[in-house]
């Protein structure tokens, strides 16, 4: 008997100013559910590093296929300044949507996690970039929702986590790479001090560069905010 094929799709690193956002899907037969809910995978928010990357082992055992899709922080800049595409939305759902044309065809239903407040709305988004022909339920909040949309969230941070340890080899501690982070803030306005420009790993539409900028009085090039 045919094992039935589901994946889920979510992101992490969505709102650092420092630092990519990775999207990735997991795609899993649906039998292995249960038992990746009995060993708690969840919303990656609500569990532990450590917890994250034991689980994300055991997701990689289980999964049929992961595909991750990493985003730079000037593709970032490109769809929030409107150089490349819409917004950042819309960057979203074209990246998710590349994706889901590359999931193996004996998929039968795409669980993703919406980043718009208005789930149809990026549906809508979405499937205008599509290829193929699937089931689809986007859904706010739908890591808490679906256990594969879980496993996906798990995977992405724990992956954007890694490129994260990565830089801090290279240019020491910069935080989690979050605007509300101290740290994170310190070394951007160091870094802009020192160089007169913002570290090639920054977001320089994001409020808190362009704030740096301004305080230095150095000119960012854009007069878009996000």
């Amino acid at each position: 008997m045919c094992q039935r094929v589901v994946a889920g799709i979510d992101e992490a690193g969505r709102g650092p100013v420092l630092g990519p956002m990775i999207i990735c899907a997991v795609i899993l037969q649906e039998s292995r559910i249960p038992f990746l809910k009995s060993l708690g995978v969840k919303d990656s928010k609500k569990l532990t590093p450590l917890r994250r990357k034991r689980l994300a082992g055991i997701i990689e055992n289980s999964a049929e296929k992961i595909i991750e899709r990493k985003v730079e922080p000037d593709q970032i800049d490109a769809a929030v300044n409107r150089m490349s595409i819409n917004n950042l939305n819309e960057l979203e759902a074209k990246i998710i949507a590349e994706i889901i044309n590359e999931l193996p065809n004996n998929v039968e239903h795409v669980y993703v996690d919406s980043p718009d407040p208005n789930p149809e709305k990026f549906l809508t988004r979405l499937v205008k970039y599509l290829r193929k022909r699937v089931k689809i339920t986007a859904e706010n909040h739908a890591d808490r929702k679906y256990t594969a949309v879980a496993a996906a969230s798990i995977i992405a941070k724990v992956r954007r986590d890694a490129y994260i340890s990565q830089l801090k080899k290279i240019y020491g501690d910069i935080g989690s790479g979050y605007p509300s982070d101290p740290k994170t803030r310190a070394f951007l306005e160091n870094w802009v001090r020192l160089k007169g420009e913002p570290p090639p790993f920054a977001r320089k539409s994001w409020k808190t560069t362009k704030n740096i900028l301004r305080l230095y009085k150095i000119e960012d090039g854009s007069n878009n905010f996000t």
